[in-house]
């Protein structure tokens, strides 16, 4: 069982566009057996924590940026009935996001804006391996483009692309299973 993060639009366009895409990513995570974080957020992530609880998915996790369930509620705002158990970070949005990327044992991103962008630069720099569920607009679809620009792959990083939930997270799955095969017993 590995730890999948959801990474992905809270607002905007890409949250409508997104909605099954993000739900059936859940069910996808849950299907495979792996624990679900996300940053404890509205919009996509929550929508896969929605529908990874209802497939019974294992432990769903959120990482949120406020200091404790109250500041979580009432100052930011989010929800959290999709998770088993929310870690209050204190860490406000930016810390919040590099702890959650570097908890993670690989990232899905769906979606976006600039968090999610942030989200995958953490990823990187990291090399935490990152797929792209494709078909939800957003900063999901520009960032081969950006790749492109910014030159960002080291030896041993892994990025994907892909339109099917199912197809992503096997596909992750794979990857995280050869990279750990010394340590699989770790991860049953």
């Amino acid at each position: 069982m590995y730890q999948i993060c959801v990474s992905g639009a809270a607002k905007g366009d890409s949250v409508e566009e997104g909605k099954e895409l993000a739900a059936a990513l859940g069910i996808a995570i849950a299907k495979a057996g792996h624990s679900l974080l996300t940053g404890a957020t509205i919009g996509l992530p929550n929508y896969a924590a929605e529908a990874y609880k209802k497939a019974g998915g294992l432990m769903s996790i959120g990482l949120s940026p406020a200091a404790s369930k109250i500041e979580h509620v009432m100052k930011y705002r989010l929800p959290i009935k999709a998770y088993d158990s929310i870690l209050y970070t204190g860490l406000h949005y930016v810390g919040r996001d590099t702890l959650l990327i570097t908890s993670s044992d690989a990232v899905v991103s769906i979606g976006g804006r600039l968090g999610t962008l942030h989200e995958f630069t953490i990823a990187m720099e990291t090399d935490t391996p990152i797929g792209f569920l494709q078909g939800a607009g957003g900063i999901s679809e520009e960032i081969q483009t950006l790749m492109t620009l910014a030159h960002p792959l080291r030896a041993g990083a892994m990025v994907t692309f892909n339109e099917s939930p199912d197809d992503l997270i096997k596909e992750l799955t794979d990857h995280l299973d050869v990279e750990h095969v010394k340590y699989k017993d770790l991860y049953q």
